[in-house]
């Protein structure tokens, strides 16, 4: 069973990927984006819980039409030097207003968790090697922030008021 981090609490995930479960018999199923793309009139009518996982290149406007079938967005990171992942957060809380679940994906560290969660993640998959006990504290590396974003809300400055 794979465990991850969810509200900041270690949970264990109900989600399967399609290449773990191809026909979504755990009624909990995680598409490729490219499979979603090419095969969403199939699933869109499947009675189970549909998410779709994005690779940093995948364009996320391509998913607003879907959101009311599509409750979980896993994004993929490829390592520190990547990114992306952070720019397409923000855009699918902020301009495309997602609500639902906001994974961060592959080979992401306790380090960027804190900032993960700024940009609107709220769930994380570490590496199964991760200590997900240690790693749940590192929301609380940092009390003040100078930026507002998807989890606060407010600036330092506008705090200070």
């Amino acid at each position: 069973m794979r465990r991850l981090i969810k509200q900041r609490e270690i949970v264990v995930d109900d989600w399967r990927y399609a290449d773990e479960d191809p026909v979504g018999s755990q009624r909990a199923l995680i598409l490729p984006f490219a499979r979603w793309k090419e095969e969403r009139d199939r699933w869109w009518l499947w009675d189970g819980r549909l998410g779709v996982r994005l690779g940093p290149t995948d364009q996320v406007a391509a998913l607003e039409a879907d959101f009311l079938r599509v409750s979980l967005v896993a994004i993929e990171f490829g390592g520190l030097a990547e990114g992306r992942g952070y720019s397409q957060a923000q855009l699918l809380r902020k301009r495309h207003k997602f609500t639902g679940e906001l994974r961060a994906v592959g080979k992401i560290q306790r380090d960027q968790l804190f900032y993960m969660a700024r940009c609107g993640f709220d769930a994380f998959e570490l590496p199964e090697t991760a200590n997900l006990e240690e790693a749940i504290h590192s929301f609380d590396d940092f009390s003040v922030a100078y930026q507002g974003a998807s989890d606060s809300g407010l600036s330092l400055q506008r705090r200070a008021v």
